[in-house]
């Protein structure tokens, strides 16, 4: 079992940034591929935004966030963090963090991964 807590929400200016982190326990960190989704109200699905392999070595970005948004692992903290800048409205969303055993190619589905954060609000005013 593992277990997710995001924190670093919050309510921003659009052009902003903030700095998502997610705090893993349970199991060995570094056994695990992360990743973050965001999901609007009225949406089922949670929308792929970013993900970072086992080794640290590796990184992929929804198009909507390439640029603006970084994703980085600290496995001696078992912390993953999403760096958010340029902040726009449509980024405004909940944001969960995600834990996927032994990684995965299809990084960008929300089924694959195992494990998830009960996620944390981001709120960009225009």
């Amino acid at each position: 079992q593992v277990q997710l807590v995001e924190s670093g929400g919050g309510l921003v200016q659009a052009g902003g940034s903030l700095r998502l982190s997610c705090a893993a326990s349970g199991r060995t960190f570094s056994d695990y591929a992360m990743g973050w989704f965001c999901q609007v109200p009225g949406k089922e699905e949670r929308e792929f935004v970013a993900a970072i392999s086992l080794s640290n070595k590796s990184t992929f970005y929804a198009d909507s966030v390439k640029g603006r948004f970084t994703i980085t692992r600290d496995n001696a903290k078992n912390t993953v963090y999403l760096q958010m800048n340029s902040l726009k409205p449509e980024d405004t969303a909940v944001y969960y963090c995600a834990a996927d055993y032994g990684g995965s190619t299809y990084y960008t589905r929300s089924e694959m991964y195992d494990y998830w954060g009960q996620g944390t609000q981001v709120t960009v005013s225009s």
